[in-house]
């Protein structure tokens, strides 16, 4: 962990396609947060980098600014089915943040290794200077893995008893 990003892993006992499918879903992303920020989702599901979808966003979960209820536009940056997804956020603020979030998925004996990452360290000086990174703590990054992992095991064993 330096001091613009912050990482961390967990072994998910899924193979990483049925993880990269949470991922690449927005409606995936909404279950999986455990800030409490992201409320709904709008699009399909991811196929490449330069995808997008729109997040219906509640600051009011973090209790820390009163931004209230907004949207989001959530732009994908990397996209390597199975293997990696990240994104930024693009909103109606300027200059654009800049933070990225991210996943690499390693498969790793009877699972695959998820890194979750959260990286700011090309944020714009204007955001910088606003001393509010990082937003997320690694232990949200650590409980969102926790979530993911749930959520996974819930629809393979949807998938089997179907």
């Amino acid at each position: 962990m330096t001091n613009d990003r912050i990482e961390v892993q967990r072994i998910i006992e899924a193979p990483p396609e049925a993880i990269f499918a949470v991922l690449s879903d927005p409606q995936g992303h909404v279950l999986i947060d455990s800030s409490g920020m992201l409320q709904s989702a709008d699009g399909r599901p991811v196929t490449a980098a330069g995808d997008t979808f729109v997040v219906h966003m509640d600051r009011e979960s973090l209790n820390d600014y009163p931004l209230g209820k907004y949207d989001v536009t959530v732009r994908i940056t990397e996209f390597e089915p199975g293997r990696q997804i990240a994104w930024t956020i693009e909103g109606n603020i300027n200059p654009p943040i800049g933070h990225v979030y991210g996943y690499r998925l390693e498969p790793s004996g009877d699972g695959t290794l998820v890194t979750s990452y959260y990286d700011w360290s090309n944020i714009s000086q204007q955001w910088r200077d606003a001393n509010i990174f990082p937003v997320i703590s690694d232990g949200a990054l650590r409980a969102t893995l926790g979530i993911l992992a749930r959520t996974v095991r819930a629809r393979t064993v949807r998938a089997r008893s179907s």
